[in-house]
């Protein structure tokens, strides 16, 4: 909303000293929300000029500009060179003998654009006339303010060149721009920011509806109002006003001071009967529709719309209506307008219209809100139905209307005045005035509490005692209970007298659980592996088990209907991360990410083949232990997991090496980091069909005790194939409660040795059937305490070994607390060697 300084002080008492900021700063001390400041910020000169020639000259841009000659009175190159002032402009909806806007060279205009003489187009243009854009009086940027089409004729008439601008348009005028939240909407009419300003200085407060208003009687037009299906037990329009105004020259043009108040707000003024009701709406806050009489049938009402109706609004859209739509229809049944959104084209005032019907109603403000969002249509009428229009000032608004159209038509207005009011009661309410102090936690008196009610409008009874009966103002049907009005006591005093006080703990927090602490270690360890986490909905299809090719009797499979799932094509809840998680790899890769690695931590569910049936408690009572026991009992187990799968490169190519494809020696190293990062040595064991893995390409995670704590490796080319996967996907997932429960022994510090490290290799033959895990265990029990490290660093197979075996390289690192001697180290590899021969077969090469 637009709030104009100049018609602000008219409403309220503005010292004459304060500006558009002081102005602004006082409606944000009572809630309001400032969006902007407008005007105020134009220098001269800016003077009325009348254009003497019009010369369009073509640019090689394809581009036409005008080369013209300003009649600027005694200003400019008339006061200088003694000619009329040369100007290049690029508009073309002016011609020779308009009166325009022009602003000199020295001037400037809104956002500090400053204006001088300079060359363009091979003229020198002294100045700019000027557009409503350039003025920030509106948004039109290509049309040129001819002061004949803004003002009328008979204003403009009397208009000189070199007159000033600046307070012919009120430019000098500041206008504060305040945001209008949606329980505020009796701030959207300057009669409600002049009341709101009122109540932030004390000062006094001047409502512009307090009209002589005619009393109803039976000579008004007829109005009948009817509701076929009310939404929700309400009434579609529960007051109309109508007023009839005969001899109406609508051609006549609209006051001075009514086209700039309606400038400044950012509307452009049209023609008498639509300015003067887009006027009165912005003063009261009340919609008007004005509709040519003669084309009525002698009545008009309210229905709701019939089915295949439609209706051609103003905008000259055909729109076909809803059932819900409430509509202003004519005594003949056909459709005039959409009630509080937009009228029709077949009943609007035109040049030829003399008798005129004004209608001030109001409607229920969510039918308005749904046949707006319906219809995709908003209005300056339809913002303020459907956030509250006062019921109590239609009848003013219409009042005021009729007087603006007789003073400035000539229209003579009916004797006949209806009003239809079947508003129900104002709702009454007690309220406690101990509850501000109670609820805010500063001390708000008695006297405070009571004085800032009947300020904001609130009609008080007082009793005995420390409850009173409220009667809300019918421009604030937002108050409807205690806590309402509690903010309401809180905001005239003011938000900021409520100090900002930070809590203060008993005693010092715990901290993060043992659980928790390792859940975002593994996290983030997988994060700095260069994995991206994800999270993925929990419910799978029944197909899923079968594209993962889970035997039929995999315990996985065994899982939990949900009986309203989200989808009926999802409706098992997970058994393995990789149910889902999968999907997110393929939806990435099929959008172009050639190289992914996802992880996510997350919840599986294990199902039973017996499930428990939970009782259902009453609801009036806490269950007792034996139920609650019963109802945790028939939850599924669900722990937590991570699962982890990746894609493409690994390692990016370039100048440094070539790319390297991701296998399931990445996902080994990312699980053993996990564990490494949680305290835990894990280990790696070859696993066999253990879907959906690879048969050869799979490993088990183990813990030392030989507890599997999860499985990694490359998936089996059907399951790839079937979830349309890249060839070569690795994927991984862990136990998490199992990794937590492992980890929850502190990790005992070892004291580093100052002693050399002794290095020595051995290479052993085995059967390609022997896992490289196996010979590793073996060669690390009979090392002895003295091994500090142990690693395999080649793998051979070829022609200097015999068909179907292979040879293991590995390093072994002893280190003691004394330097070893040669045969001591000799001495150990010795014993590793003979148990990985005793275990594995392993000979020695």
């Amino acid at each position: 909303m637009h709030a104009p300084v100049s018609w602000l002080r008219e409403l309220a008492d503005v010292p004459s000293d304060a500006q558009g900021v002081d102005i602004a700063a006082a409606l944000v001390r009572v809630g309001l929300e400032e969006e902007g400041l407008h005007g105020g910020d134009i220098a001269g000169p800016l003077v009325v000029g009348r254009v003497l020639t019009v010369e369009p000259e073509p640019q090689k841009n394809g581009k036409t500009i005008n080369w013209c000659t300003v009649d600027v009175g005694d200003h400019g190159q008339r006061t200088s060179e003694g000619k009329a002032q040369e100007i290049v402009c690029g508009a073309h909806n002016f011609g020779p003998g308009d009166l325009v806007v022009v602003v000199l060279p020295g001037g400037v205009l809104p956002g500090g654009f400053e204006i001088s003489a300079r060359k363009t187009y091979g003229h020198v243009s002294n100045g700019m006339i000027c557009s409503a854009a350039e003025l920030g009086l509106g948004e039109d940027h290509d049309g040129i303010i001819v002061l004949t089409e803004l003002l009328g004729a008979d204003a403009a008439a009397a208009l000189e060149p070199g007159d000033d601008a600046i307070a012919l348009l009120g430019l000098g005028d500041e206008v504060v721009e305040v945001n209008v939240t949606p329980d505020r909407g009796y701030c959207f009419s300057m009669r409600g920011i002049a009341r709101e300003y009122a109540l932030s200085t004390g000062g006094t407060f001047r409502d512009p509806a307090r009209l002589d208003v005619a009393e109803p009687n039976d000579d008004g037009y007829a109005v009948s109002l009817a509701d076929e299906s009310p939404l929700e037990g309400r009434a579609g329009c529960d007051r109309y006003v109508a007023r009839v105004v005969r001899g109406v020259d609508t051609t006549a043009t609209s006051p001075p001071w009514m086209q700039k108040r309606l400038t400044q707000v950012g509307m452009r003024p049209i023609s008498l009967a639509v300015d003067v009701t887009n006027y009165v709406m912005l003063l009261l806050g009340q919609p008007l529709h004005a509709f040519d009489l003669d084309t009525l049938s002698g009545s008009i009402g309210t229905r709701r719309a019939r089915a295949g109706e439609t209706l051609t609004t103003l905008d000259d859209v055909e729109r076909a209506l809803d059932p819900e739509d409430l509509l202003i229809v004519d005594g003949s049944d056909a459709p005039l307008a959409i009630a509080g959104v937009m009228g029709g084209e077949s009943s609007e005032v035109s040049d030829s219209t003399t008798n005129v019907l004004i209608e001030a109603a109001h409607f229920d403000p969510v039918t308005v809100a749904r046949s707006a969002r319906r219809h995709r249509l908003t209005t300056e009428a339809s913002k303020r139905f459907e956030r509250g229009v006062d019921p109590a000032v239609t009848a003013a608004a219409a009042q005021l209307a009729v007087d603006l159209l007789v003073e400035h038509g000539g229209g003579t207005p009916d004797p006949g005045v209806t009003d239809v009011d079947r508003r129900n009661p104002p709702t009454v309410f007690d309220f406690p005035v101990t509850l501000p102090t109670r609820y805010i936690g500063l001390d708000y008196p008695r006297a405070e509490v009571l004085t800032t009610l009947r300020a904001i409008g609130c009609d008080v009874e007082e009793r005995e005692g420390d409850v009173v009966s409220v009667t809300p103002a019918t421009w604030r049907p937002d108050l409807t209970d205690g806590p309402e009005l509690v903010e309401e006591v809180a905001r005239v005093r003011g938000y900021d007298q409520i100090p900002s006080v930070l809590p203060q703990p008993k005693s010092a927090g715990r901290g993060l659980t043992h659980g928790q602490r390792v859940r975002r270690t593994i996290a983030g360890t997988l994060a700095h592996q260069g994995l991206v986490e994800v999270l993925t909905y929990p419910f799978i299809g029944d197909a899923r088990f079968d594209e993962l090719g889970y035997a039929s009797d995999d315990e996985r499979r065994s899982t939990v209907r949900i009986a309203n799932p989200l989808s009926d094509e999802a409706p098992l809840m997970r058994t393995s991360i990789l149910d889902t998680l999968l999907d997110a790899l393929r939806r990435n890769v099929s959008r172009g990410a050639r190289d992914v690695a996802l992880y996510e931590v997350g919840l599986v569910t294990v199902g039973s083949s017996a499930p428990a049936t939970a009782p259902v408690p009453p609801a009036d009572a806490r269950p007792d232990d034996a139920t609650l026991a019963r109802i945790l009992g028939a939850v599924p187990a669900q722990p937590r997991h991570v699962a982890f799968a990746a894609a493409g490169d690994i390692e990016r190519g370039g100048p440094w090496g070539p790319s390297r494809r991701v296998d399931a020696t990445d996902g080994v190293g990312w699980a053993l980091a996990v564990g490494r990062a949680v305290g835990l040595d894990l280990s790696v064991v070859a696993a066999r069909d253990r879907a959906p893995f690879h048969p050869g390409r799979c490993a088990a995670i183990t813990l030392s005790d030989g507890t599997v704590v999860g499985q990694v490796g490359e998936l089996h080319p059907k399951v790839v194939a079937t979830l349309d996967l890249p060839a070569g996907t690795v994927a991984g997932e862990l136990d998490v409660d199992a990794l937590v429960a492992a980890s929850g022994t502190p990790v005992q510090a070892h004291q580093l040795s100052t002693f050399p490290a002794a290095h020595t290799d051995v290479a052993l033959m085995v059967d390609d059937s022997v896992a490289a895990a196996d010979v590793e265990s073996a060669l690390r029990d009979g090392a002895g305490e003295s091994l500090e490290a142990l690693a395999l660093f080649d793998i051979y197979r070829g022609d200097q070994l015999d068909s179907g075996r292979k040879s293991l390289a590995y390093r072994l690192t002893f280190r003691a607390d004394r330097t070893l001697r040669t045969e001591e180290v000799s001495a150990l590899r010795d014993s590793a060697v003979a148990s990985a021969s005793a275990a594995t077969g392993a000979v020695q090469r």
